[in-house]
């Protein structure tokens, strides 16, 4: 969550805007600020909770919320409206003020006021993963709107872009390695977990932690777990 460093080739490396990197094969380097700390920097996460041609607020949202703090959003409700367009010849709208008026709506209001802030911290990535500070209007040459990446956690807390929500998360680090422990060890086994798995998680969490919670201790643990011992190959 807070790796200051990363592994690019020089392909890679334009992408990001990093200089000086030649050649195919990777190669570490470190990042020159935090605004790319951790996975929320990783353009592959970043692309894969876009639209084929601008971001996704609810997406980005939608993905933290499940795969870092293991807490999925309810699924929305029927005949949502979808999000109103820019009207032809009208003045560029950001993409914040007209999730404003899809949140009025109180059936949608409910997902949104958990899923939205975080996506907000993230605007500052393009569909793509590339840093930027106005929203893309899909019209060249035209600027659009400044990027506002503030937001208020669910507890009330405020934060800033990327930086402010990689410390949020940081700070629930119990929620953030227990989700992990689980994502991983349901890969692992290849099903779904129940509840007769919970406590082999929070036994490997437990002993993840005297380790400093590091991947190897993680690993290591639902190597040795039971259900990954005596789980079943399919024929």
């Amino acid at each position: 969550m807070t790796a200051n460093y990363t592994f690019v080739n020089e392909r890679l490396a334009q992408h990001y805007g990093i200089p000086n990197i030649h050649g195919n094969h990777f190669r570490r380097v470190t990042w020159p600020d935090d605004r790319r700390a951790g996975i929320l920097g990783q353009a592959s996460i970043l692309t894969l909770t876009s639209y084929a041609n601008r971001t996704s607020i609810v997406t980005r949202g939608k993905w933290v919320l499940e795969n870092l703090l293991g807490t999925p959003a309810p699924p929305p409700p029927a005949d949502v409206p979808p999000l109103k367009a820019r009207e032809e010849g009208s003045p560029p709208t950001s993409l914040r003020a007209r999730m404003e008026i899809h949140r009025k709506n109180p059936v949608c209001a409910t997902c949104h006021r958990m899923m939205d802030p975080l996506g907000f911290a993230l605007e500052n990535f393009d569909g793509t993963g590339r840093w930027r500070t106005t929203e893309d209007t899909g019209i060249p040459g035209e600027v659009g709107p400044a990027i506002d990446p503030s937001g208020v956690a669910p507890d009330g807390s405020k934060f800033e872009g990327a930086t402010g929500l990689r410390q949020i998360l940081v700070s629930r680090q119990d929620e953030f390695v227990g989700t992990v422990i689980e994502k991983l060890l349901t890969y692992a086994v290849g099903r779904r977990l129940d509840a007769s798995d919970m406590p082999m998680v929070r036994r490997i969490q437990r002993e993840a932690a005297a380790h400093e919670s590091r991947w190897s201790a993680v690993i290591l643990g639902i190597v040795n777990s039971g259900p990954f011992q005596t789980r079943r190959v399919g024929s």
